[in-house]
């Protein structure tokens, strides 16, 4: 079954219910008003029949116009019945009708089938002592009407279910056609590829914001894959040089041609560097193409000691540069491993570009990393793209490097839920500034 039929039958089978109970309220009140008035007017008739003569007699008065009959029968409290003349037909006696004669029972109603017909029956005590009176009222008129009243109810609820069914049919409609478009929309994505489909999302309903929530999903998906087929044609740009130098000092030393062992040398180490730096290249592009996923859960980090270990690090890497730390304990929650990659990648960049015997100050508070080197700074014109991956300045393409280091920072800075930002400082040298989980620096 469909997800329209459900709906459909759904909306029918509330609206039948609430049909049926309410025909069904409709005819118990009315029932119940109708048998209201029979039994008042059999009460009243009761007020006018108060007197029997001992030896058998009634004094019954006469019904008024268009009242009920005079029918009454009187019951003494030994099971003896009296009626009026020519009244043939007896009610029934039972042993409550006896106590209500021998003065132990209250007035009651019962309906009683009398030669066929529905009567209902008033026993109520008599002023005489010893007996009590029983006046009963045909019920035709009431089950016919009640009848009637049963016939039109069943119509009517067969109509509001019928029109229920054709409301829900046009309600389920209505209410389906975001989810139809949703999926004819699906349905193109998957047979095109095409993620630039997007939906109407007017309105502030559940089906509005689950077509924005499809929106905003085909937008990210799209990111993505343009994210990532520039990373595929920036990567394939830049080993398309290391690799076609490789292949001309290959062939230079495969060639014939002879070579001194100074010459031989040479072309061996630009190998040994270039094939370096395409590892570096390719680790580095396997950093970037992880996104924002990370091999291990997020924890409680201890970003002061993750600096330390790295400034111990790059120390021996780098021992022409001296490193200058303040380092005070800062919480954050985040991966270990990217965030000391993120932060060795900036020092690694300050210690590049230091002159020899230069500094490099790192600081770390409330979530903050900031490493500033006293080199020559980064060109105002350069500061904007940074951050952006394969980019390298003009006075950088000089120098070793792929372009990606800083990449990868703001990569874990924004993953971490911070940001990372470059600056020129003051005095000379560039400050580079790492702010994780929404921290801010200290004012």
């Amino acid at each position: 079954m469909t997800f329209r039929a459900r709906l459909t039958l759904a909306a029918a089978a509330a609206v039948a219910l609430a049909v049926v109970l309410a025909s069904a309220v409709a005819y118990v009140i009315v029932r119940e008003e109708l048998r209201s008035q029979v039994d008042s007017a059999l009460i009243d008739r009761a007020e006018q029949i108060q007197r029997i003569r001992p030896h058998g007699g009634f004094d019954v008065p006469a019904p008024v116009l268009g009242g009920p009959g005079g029918y009454v029968q009187a019951v003494a409290a030994d099971g003896t019945t009296l009626r009026p003349p020519g009244a043939d037909i007896p009610i029934p006696v039972d042993d409550h009708v006896l106590e209500v004669a021998q003065g132990d029972g209250r007035s009651f109603f019962t309906d009683e089938t009398i030669s066929g017909v529905h009567v209902r029956v008033f026993t109520f005590p008599s002023n005489v002592p010893g007996w009590a009176l029983q006046v009963p009222r045909p019920l035709t008129e009431v089950d016919s009407t009640l009848g009637r009243l049963r016939n039109f109810l069943i119509l009517i609820a067969l109509a509001g279910i019928a029109l229920a069914v054709a409301l829900g049919l046009i309600v389920s409609r209505a209410a389906i056609a975001p989810v139809a478009r949703l999926t004819r929309a699906t349905e193109r994505v998957t047979k095109t590829g095409d993620l630039s489909e997007r939906i109407p999302a007017d309105g502030q309903d559940e089906l509005s914001r689950l077509a924005a929530s499809y929106n905003a999903m085909l937008a990210a998906l799209e990111e993505s894959l343009r994210a990532q087929r520039q990373l595929v044609a920036d990567a394939s740009h830049e080993l398309r040089t290391p690799l076609t130098s490789l292949r001309t000092n290959f062939e230079v030393l495969m060639s014939d041609r002879e070579l001194d062992p100074h010459e031989r040398r040479e072309l061996l180490d630009d190998v040994v560097e270039q094939i370096g730096e395409m590892t570096a290249l390719i680790s580095e592009l396997i950093e970037l193409a992880r996104g924002d996923t990370h091999p291990s859960e997020p924890e409680e980090v201890r970003l002061d000691l993750v600096a330390a270990d790295v400034v111990e690090r790059t120390r021996r890497d780098r021992p022409g540069v001296e490193f200058n730390t303040d380092l005070t304990s800062s919480v954050v929650r985040g991966v270990p491993s990217s965030l000391e990659r993120a932060i060795g990648n900036v020092l690694d960049n300050a210690a590049k570009w230091s002159p020899p015997g230069g500094e490099v100050d790192v600081r770390v508070a409330d979530g903050t990393v900031e490493v500033r080197d006293h080199g020559p700074g980064i060109d105002d014109s350069d500061l904007p793209y940074v951050f952006d991956r394969f980019y390298r300045s003009r006075s950088a393409r000089t120098m070793p490097g792929s372009g990606l280091g800083l990449a990868i920072v703001r990569q874990v800075a924004e993953a971490h839920g911070g940001q990372v930002v470059a600056e020129r400082a003051e005095g000379g040298g560039t400050r580079v500034t790492i702010r994780l989980n929404g921290a801010r620096p200290n004012s």
